[in-house]
């Protein structure tokens, strides 16, 4: 029987485990698909813990992860757009992604291209659409200055990449050891910390128009201070910051479809946008896996293996 990554209740790592499963069988439009490699998330952790649980509770038992890559196994009737042996990248919002067989509906899928490689496509979803979609809600021009901090995170990375595809000059707060890496992709990098505003300042030399805020924790008021308008500023993370000053949140669900998982995917094949992986677990380890994501220190995606 093929296996799937389950939870039972709210809590720690301690209540994920991988079960045996009945295989699914596709009903119209959907198809089944055999995974190669699925991305981690942080939101599924918090979903997990139950930190979401009144946005978003979870029936239990409760399967876990959207984003994964995969070879068609079996299509349902009238299904037009993959068949069967195509390999593809794809998404689910029924938390199932994370196993060996995931059932879907045809319209979330999109082809592979040949030289994106499977543990980048598998973790493309979540994090490529959060990200498009928060550099798009902030309205970036050629020239313009963006700050983004958590730039070398599991979304941060990606939106740096995308604003510097707008022309945007790309101001990205991380660590010292990620310094290398976002210079390397054209990224003015800057330490996070005290002072992070005075040293932003001199990088930018003195503009600043539109903040992307990947990791919270007071974000979004450095971003005020700095004198961008509400509506240049988006987090993905600090909902009551949000709320309390009027900035925007737009993120995955705001481009949560098959036509920018597949300009995502177009972009990684033209060499615009590189997904570095910061791990590869087999399913069996999915405990050891979010144990990682949770330190909070990676940079780029971790991925399961089947």
């Amino acid at each position: 029987m093929p296996r799937a990554v389950k939870f039972d209740t709210y809590g720690g790592l301690e209540v994920l485990k991988v079960v045996e499963v009945d295989r699914s069988t596709p009903g119209p439009g959907q198809v089944v698909v055999r995974v190669k490699a699925a991305g981690i998330n942080p939101g599924e952790t918090m979903i997990r813990k139950g930190a979401f649980a009144d946005r978003w509770p979870a029936t239990f038992p409760s399967g876990q992860g959207s984003d994964f890559a995969g070879v068609v196994e079996e299509v349902g009737e009238g299904v037009a757009n993959v068949r069967a042996a195509d390999e593809v990248i794809g998404f689910t919002h029924n938390r199932a992604s994370q196993a060996e067989f995931v059932l879907v509906d045809s319209g979330n899928l999109v082809l592979r291209p040949a030289n994106v490689s499977w543990e980048q496509a598998g973790a493309l979803f979540v994090a490529g659409t959060t990200a498009y979609a928060a550099v798009r809600s902030v309205a970036l021009s050629m020239g313009d200055t963006v700050v983004v901090s958590g730039a070398a995170g599991g979304v941060g990375f990606i939106a740096v990449q995308l604003a510097r595809n707008y022309g945007a000059k790309v101001i990205g707060l991380a660590s010292e050891v990620n310094h290398k890496w976002l210079s390397h992709h054209g990224v003015i990098p800057v330490a996070y910390g005290q002072g992070v505003e005075d040293r932003i300042r001199v990088a930018s030399e003195g503009k600043v128009d539109a903040f992307v805020d990947t990791f919270g924790g007071g974000y979004v008021d450095l971003a005020l201070s700095l004198g961008i308008p509400p509506n240049r500023i988006d987090t993905i993370i600090d909902f009551p910051a949000a709320e309390k000053h009027g900035v925007k949140t737009e993120g995955n669900i705001n481009a949560a479809n098959a036509g920018v998982l597949g300009e995502l995917a177009g972009l990684m094949a033209a060499g615009r946008l590189e997904i570095p992986i910061a791990k590869v677990y087999p399913l069996d380890s999915v405990r050891d896996a979010y144990q990682e994501l949770e330190r909070r220190h990676t940079r780029g995606k971790i991925v399961l293996k089947p």
